[in-house]
């Protein structure tokens, strides 16, 4: 990885749909080194996926719920048939192992209050948690899928011969 690749991974994560010479004009490449450059990071994982980010207003997802549990289940059997459960609950679109106080976080995204108290029972009535609390977020201030780049390592510079 070098700076060009941390330019088109910049690119890339402000607009996916942009034409693979676009990408390359940008980056000071031709179409082809960057082409390949892509499909590098592809096989490498570096790129997981291409998405399209929805405005959750206009599916329908208006209320986001933080969600806090802590357990005083800490084995690895209660942890996957947990994370199979919340794999499951569409609702969810993140779930994070916590430190601290809290033992996990997860994040719903669901149209109303309503929708948010028929998850909360579905989620309780399948494991057992020792506590459940919620916050829900009164405005939404920062939304970005993009990941800061400025903290990858880099390869140094090929010294050129001659």
């Amino acid at each position: 990885m070098d700076r060009i690749d941390r330019m088109i991974l910049s690119v890339l994560q402000e607009d996916v749909t942009l034409p693979v010479a676009e990408i390359a004009r940008r980056v000071g490449l031709s179409t082809t080194p960057a082409w390949r450059r892509i499909q590098k990071m592809e096989e490498d994982g570096v790129i997981k996926k291409r998405v399209a980010v929805l405005d959750p207003k206009s599916v329908n997802a208006h209320v986001t719920v933080f969600v806090f549990v802590t357990t005083n289940q800490h084995n690895e059997d209660w942890l996957l048939r947990f994370a199979k459960i919340i794999s499951d609950m569409p609702e969810v679109v993140e779930f994070y192992r916590m430190s601290g106080q809290v033992d996990y976080l997860i994040k719903v995204v669901v149209p109303d209050i309503a929708a948010y108290d028929a998850f909360y029972k579905r989620l309780v009535s399948k494991i057992d948690i020792t506590d459940v609390s919620s916050a829900f977020a009164m405005e939404r201030i920062k939304d970005t899928t993009a990941l800061p780049l400025n903290f990858m390592q880099l390869d140094p510079p090929q010294k050129t011969k001659g």
